[in-house]
């Protein structure tokens, strides 16, 4: 079985936004019954609900990636 947050990853690396991807995903989980039991899965493993799930996950997502490049730029100066 893949790992969801690697789709969720995916999904936002080919949208130009957060809004393109969640929009982009909502619709692949409409289409896609196994998908979305995945994700309702998934959300409740992580405690938040199928409305934020994939929402918090990309917030979550770029803060962590915004703040390895924080510090990497501690090293510069």
């Amino acid at each position: 079985m893949e790992d969801i947050t690697q789709l969720f990853i995916d999904i936002l690396h080919q949208a130009d936004s957060v809004d393109v991807a969640e929009s982009d995903f909502k619709k692949m989980i409409d289409e896609d019954d196994e998908l979305h039991r995945r994700y309702r899965e998934w959300c409740h493993e992580v405690g938040s609900s199928e409305r934020r799930g994939f929402l918090d996950f990309c917030d979550e997502y770029l803060s962590d990636r915004e703040s390895v490049w924080d510090n990497l730029n501690d090293f510069d100066e």
